[in-house]
């Protein structure tokens, strides 16, 4: 179901244009207006799904496979150092458009871009408890 409020279902739809560089019944694959690399590219399905917590499982991973086939011939084509698939679910997790969306970024050698995150060191009774908290 497309939401009319949402511009990723106006851009999947074809309504709004942009450069698209595949596109099947299901997903449309765009470069993004405001790149973190050359190259980079958001994975959209043509249903509106706010996030990773609504879309079904079968088209979550039907969306995968359509990144890794990108990613593949993006690495190719675009002579890519390595590339980074990113997900994110949640204003504090940097999504910005509420419509599921994977982002495929061609990674290039002194790039200056940095996905990262700092590394803790939980105890092992930590961990314990976080396993815990999680299995229930």
């Amino acid at each position: 179901m497309k939401n009319d409020n949402c511009i990723f279902c106006k851009i999947a739809a074809g309504e709004i244009p942009s450069k698209t560089l595949y596109e099947d019944e299901k997903f449309r694959v765009i470069l993004d207006l405001g790149p973190a690399t050359r190259g980079h590219a958001l994975v959209i399905p043509k249903e509106h799904y706010a996030d990773l917590y609504e879309i079904p499982e079968e088209t979550a991973g039907e969306a995968m496979k359509v990144a890794k086939k990108m990613a593949a011939v993006m690495t190719e084509k675009l002579k890519a150092d390595g590339f980074n698939i990113v997900q994110n679910n949640g204003e504090v997790s940097g999504q910005s458009v509420f419509h599921f969306h994977i982002h495929l970024i061609p990674r290039y050698e002194g790039d200056g871009h940095i996905l990262s995150w700092n590394p803790g060191s939980p105890s092992q009774e930590e961990l314990e408890e976080v396993k815990q908290q999680i299995l229930g």
